[in-house]
C-alpha cells in the first residue's frame, strides 16, 4: 500500500552537527489493488528524529484505523536510512496479526510552511491474520 502524510515538527537546531525534533504526522493509506486489507486507513504517528555528528536515527509509534473501525498499533525506526516497521497489536481483524514489511520512501514534496513536511512511502510485505 501507499501511505501519505503531513507532519508538524518541533525542532532543536543546536548547531550544524547536532539536531533533534519531535513530530506528529497524520495520513491515509491506499492499497494496490484498491479495496485490499490496508485500503482507506487513516493514521497518526508521534516520534522523534536525532542527528548527531552525521549519524541520524528515527523512532515512531503509529495508530491506524480502517473503515470498519478496527485499529492497529505499530512502531518504526530507522538508522542509516533503512526503515523497519513492526506490528505491535490490533483490534478486530488485526488482533493477533503477524506482519513483515519493508518501507520505500518516495521523493520528497516541497515544503509549503516552515515546520511542516509532506511525504509518501510504499510499504510491501506479508501478513497473516489470526
Amino acid at each position: 500500500y501507499t501511505a501519505c502524510w503531513t507532519s508538524v515538527a518541533n525542532p532543536i537546531d543546536f548547531n550544524k552537527s547536532h539536531q533533534a525534533s519531535s513530530f506528529e504526522m497524520n495520513g491515509t493509506t491506499r492499497s494496490n489493488p484498491p479495496d485490499g486489507l490496508f485500503d482507506r486507513n487513516t493514521y497518526r504517528c508521534v516520534g522523534a528524529t536525532v542527528s548527531l555528528e552525521g549519524k541520524a536515527s528515527l523512532f515512531g509509534v503509529c495508530e491506524a484505523v480502517d473503515p470498519d473501525g478496527d485499529r492497529r498499533l505499530s512502531i518504526y525506526s530507522s538508522q542509516g536510512g533503512q526503515v523497519t516497521r513492526e506490528h505491535v497489536t490490533g483490534t478486530g481483524k488485526y488482533d493477533g496479526m503477524v506482519l513483515s514489511s519493508t518501507v520505500q520512501m518516495l521523493p520528497p514534496f516541497p515544503v509549503i510552511k516552515p515546520g511542516t513536511s509532506h511525504g509518501c512511502n510504499v510499504q510491501s510485505g506479508t501478513y497473516r491474520l489470526k
